[in-house]
């Protein structure tokens, strides 16, 4: 007798994939390797391998993956900030590459010749498992149970009673509930009201991992975090694993009504779809990441990082994770990341992240410059060149529009700039020289004016000295002259 083949089935435990296992065998005469990939599902795996062995599976593996999702995953859509369409944190798409990987592995191990999973044939999960296993496997057959022409089952009640009529007792009714999908990231939640986009959710009934901000605490609560290269690494100065910090910001955030966003989603496929999902913790650790890089990262590599973010988000949504395209948005990302080291504090209340405060040896910020004071390492006239050119393109443009170009304005906004500060410089520097010369000029009139008076001084001094001396000598010689005629005289009378 020849060797049944082998198929590895991704198995949640839920109402589908349970009736999968007998169809299998039924359509297929496959041995049925059941393989629930543990994502951080938390007690949706409790009863699975009973379940599965009773369907008529040979063997179950549950594997947990929750680790490898987050580090290989979940950290680089943190660190790239990837969002989509501006809303959706990706809950579902990260878990997606990191089970088919995990069932390619096990198919391996197996020796399968298949794998098959029960996505529908409107979802995105399709894409996804398929494009991965192909990325990953090319070899191994897929199946697509809601695909393949031998699935004739529409509807839960049709799938229950499959399943009675080859013996199985499933734990499920035909009553219509949410349909959820649940990982350490995320839980998302589809069907009843929410597929009316004119209905408001019903958060009463419908939220699993927190309340609405409504409900939240009246009293904020303030968390610190720490990063190290973009990673997390503490929460309120506890070290942890990253994904023991998503489960206690989960906690933190469910409580205060943090991460539920209400979406009508463009699917791959091209339908648009309504869902709510709760991210709490995840939404706090993209703010919280994000509130350090604004200390770190510079403007030019923000602003590409961005548009890297919004491309990884796209093709993890796509299911595109195994690619070359996706190897380097990821190793560009990384690169960014060199010196996202720090530690950030923000208040959660109802719903809100308020930032306060954040550190970092690598922060960017320098009080010296950023103070509206002036300080040393900025001087306020270099704006002016800035600026010219900066706006040089408007400043052409708005010419051109006036009909001013070639006439009025010859010169550039440069040169005209420069002949102004030229000009104003030059005034200035005359006005300054002018100043100096009237005061030289000053100071040397009063100079020789000096001069002049301490030689006038000193001409009359001279002046009145030889006065003096030629007074004196005249008396000398008026007085001689008499004497000498008073001796003719006497010499006179003495001869007569």
């Amino acid at each position: 007798m020849a060797k049944k083949e082998k198929v590895v089935l991704a198995y949640s435990g839920g109402l589908d994939t349970t009736v999968i296992i007998p169809w299998l065998k039924e359509n297929y005469d496959y041995e049925v390797i059941c393989c629930c990939i543990d994502c951080g599902q938390g007690e949706e795996l409790d009863g699975l391998e009973e379940r599965a062995l009773a369907s008529g599976a040979a063997k179950l593996y549950i594997e947990d993956v929750t680790d490898e999702m987050c580090d290989e995953v979940i950290v680089p859509c943190v660190q790239s900030h990837a969002v989509y369409e501006n809303k959706y944190l990706l809950g579902t798409s990260m878990a997606r590459p990191i089970i088919a990987k995990r069932l390619v592995e096990v198919a391996r191990k197996e020796g399968a010749t298949a794998i098959c999973h029960g996505a529908t044939g409107k979802g995105n999960d399709q894409i996804r498992f398929e494009l991965g296993i192909k990325a990953l496997a090319p070899d191994l057959d897929i199946i697509a149970a809601w695909r393949d022409p031998h699935w004739t089952m529409n509807s839960r009640e049709e799938e229950i009673e499959y399943a009675r009529e080859h013996g199985i007792t499933l734990p499920f009714s035909a009553s219509n509930s949410y349909s959820r999908d649940r990982n350490i990231w995320h839980i998302s939640h589809e069907g009843l009201e929410l597929e009316d986009p004119a209905s408001e959710p019903n958060y009463n009934k419908l939220l699993v991992l927190g309340v609405t901000p409504e409900k939240a605490p009246a009293k904020g609560e303030y968390v610190t975090m720490t990063f190290e290269k973009g990673v997390p690494v503490s929460v309120n100065g506890r070290k942890m694993k990253v994904s023991d910090i998503i489960r206690t910001l989960n906690v933190l955030g469910g409580k205060h009504g943090i991460g539920i966003i209400d979406i009508v989603e463009n699917r791959v496929v091209g339908m648009k779809s309504r869902g709510v999902y709760e991210t709490p913790g995840g939404t706090i650790l993209y703010a919280a990441h994000e509130q350090l890089e604004e200390l770190i990262l510079d403007r030019e590599t923000m602003r590409v990082k961005r548009k890297i973010g919004e491309e990884l988000a796209q093709t993890l949504y796509e299911g595109k994770w195994f690619t070359p395209l996706t190897d380097a948005l990821v190793a560009f990302i990384k690169s960014t990341q060199e010196y996202v080291t720090g530690e950030v504090t923000f208040r959660l209340y109802k719903g809100n992240i308020i930032k306060a405060g954040e550190t970092s040896p690598y922060s960017l910020y320098n009080e010296d410059i950023a103070s509206f004071t002036t300080g040393d390492l900025y001087d306020h006239k270099d704006a002016s060149g800035f600026i010219t050119l900066f706006g040089l393109s408007t400043w052409v443009r708005a010419l051109k529009m006036q009909g001013k170009a070639g006439r009025a304005h010859k010169k550039s906004p440069t040169a005209v700039t420069t002949a102004k500060l030229t000009a104003r410089e030059a005034a200035a520097k005359a006005k300054k020289q002018a100043r100096a010369t009237a005061g030289k000029t000053k100071a040397a009139a009063k100079s020789t004016a000096i001069k002049a008076k301490n030689t006038a001084k000193k001409a009359e001094a001279k002046a009145k000295v030889v006065a003096k001396k030629a007074e004196a000598k005249a008396k000398s010689t008026a007085g001689k002259a008499k004497i000498a005629a008073k001796n003719a005289a006497a010499k006179r009378r003495k001869k007569s």
